[in-house]
């Protein structure tokens, strides 16, 4: 007979996952909620911990909705759609805040109401892998365990023009060799919709004139604009072009267009990325004449907000590309005069390279999920009137904001004020900002 386990919900984890104590042990239960009693099989034992699935939910949460998605058993691409989604963000600013607490021994001393976003449809960026099984093509998201492609037809986060695209793309991939394409990528800008499809070798001039006529079908049927790439080798080369169509989004609010092109870094969530850049300039309160750095500068995505309030700000940036377009950007957007751009090693910083950058009265942070501790410990290299008043950190990984807020208490900032922002509705992905004075 099969053993039983029966486990009661006590919290939520930055993985989406419920969280019980068995025999003060930690077991992590997907798709369990707190306040829930679930019966559960473990699927992975670890000496601290276990990992579960659930078998049957004995008491369920009022928060527990029965998901839309036809795919989402399958799909990797979302994990909370089973939980109603004012529930979803409450759940990611406890997690949040547990892990600020139990990774940096830190938590802000004022908590940020939650940016919660829109619930569907507005994943404006995605990429989709391909996959042949005995002769078909599958395009879509990883599953939630594997690397195995869930094939789809639809997809209720992405807007609805993106979404209806799939089935006549795939359609005309279907058509060309076995194996030819590794996937596609689609933007959603704010006048153009690029297509970008990645494949293992060139196409012919059949293959092209065909997504040619897919384009004007498509274009047809949406009403927006359409262009398309193609990606070989790592090389993406833009292969419709009219002086209409640039693929750029807007920040309305600071009168900006940023430019970019398919393998730029640019937030899936443009309606989100506007209120999270609107917050994240309400706290630096850039002045003219205050020198402020963007470290992690992207294409410009806040030093323009920046610089359009007159503060001098230097970006600086790890790929040299993204320099080279962020300074398009200024000179595109008349800010030129308040920006300087400029490539470095960000993981390899220390006191004598902060100092060849100069002094600034403010920063503002922006790194990937690894964080930004080696700059953060290079303060420590600095004297106390050589620091920043005050830094902005926005941050794509809890735990490694949750190291580096720590970093940054201890070396004497204070810790001013933080909480989440819901750029991934339906995920348990977190994205956050953090606020940091010096005392």
């Amino acid at each position: 007979m099969e053993q039983r386990f029966i486990a009661q919900i006590i919290d939520w984890n930055q993985e989406g996952r419920g969280v019980a104590r068995v025999d003060g042990k930690a077991v992590f239960i997907d798709d369990a909620l707190p306040g829930e009693v679930v019966e559960w099989q473990p699927v992975r034992v670890k000496k601290s911990y276990t990992e579960g699935k659930i078998s049957r939910v004995l008491i369920s949460s009022n928060a527990r909705l029965q998901p839309p998605c036809e795919y989402y058993e399958r799909c990797g691409g979302c994990n909370s759609q089973h939980i109603e989604f004012t529930t979803q963000v409450a759940l990611k600013q406890r997690a949040w805040l547990n892990q600020m607490r139990r990774l940096g021994k830190v938590q802000p001393d004022e908590l940020m109401p939650p940016i919660y976003g829109l619930p569907w449809r507005y994943r404006e960026r995605v990429r989709l892998s391909a996959v042949y099984e005995d002769g078909q093509l599958k395009l879509g998201f990883q599953t939630g365990q594997s690397h195995a492609i869930v094939d789809i037809d639809g997809c209720l986060v992405l807007p609805i023009v993106l979404s209806e695209a799939l089935k006549p793309i795939k359609a005309l991939l279907q058509s060309w060799p076995v194996g030819c394409v590794e996937g596609l990528m689609l933007h959603q800008g704010s006048e153009v919709i690029a297509l970008t499809l990645q494949v293992y070798s060139g196409i012919s001039q059949k293959m092209r004139k065909q997504v040619d006529c897919l384009l004007t079908q498509l274009q047809q049927q949406s009403g927006c604009l359409w262009q398309w790439w193609l990606q070989t080798d790592g090389t993406t080369v833009l292969q419709s072009a009219s002086e209409d169509s640039i693929l750029a989004y807007r920040l309305a609010e600071y009168e900006l267009e940023i430019r970019y092109q398919p393998e730029d870094f640019t937030q899936v969530n443009q309606a989100t990325n506007e209120l999270m850049v609107r917050r994240a300039m309400q706290w630096l309160q850039p002045q003219a004449g205050e020198r402020i750095v963007d470290w992690f500068c992207g294409l410009g995505n806040f030093s323009l907000p920046i610089a359009r309030m007159q503060a001098e700000v230097v970006g600086v940036e790890g790929m040299a590309a993204m320099c080279q377009r962020a300074g398009s950007n200024a000179q595109h957007n008349g800010l030129a005069q308040f920006t300087h751009f400029q490539q470095a090693d960000l993981f390899a910083m220390n006191g004598q390279r902060l100092r060849r950058i100069g002094y600034a009265h403010k920063w503002l942070l922006d790194p990937p999920r690894a964080g930004a501790q080696a700059l953060i410990l290079a303060l420590n290299e600095l004297e106390d009137r050589q620091l920043p008043r005050r830094i902005v950190y926005i941050s794509c990984d809890p735990a490694t904001l949750a190291r580096d807020a720590g970093l940054l208490v201890k070396r004497g900032y204070l810790y001013r004020a933080g909480g989440i922002m819901n750029l991934f509705a339906q995920t348990a992905h977190v994205e956050s900002i953090a606020v940091f004075d010096w005392r």
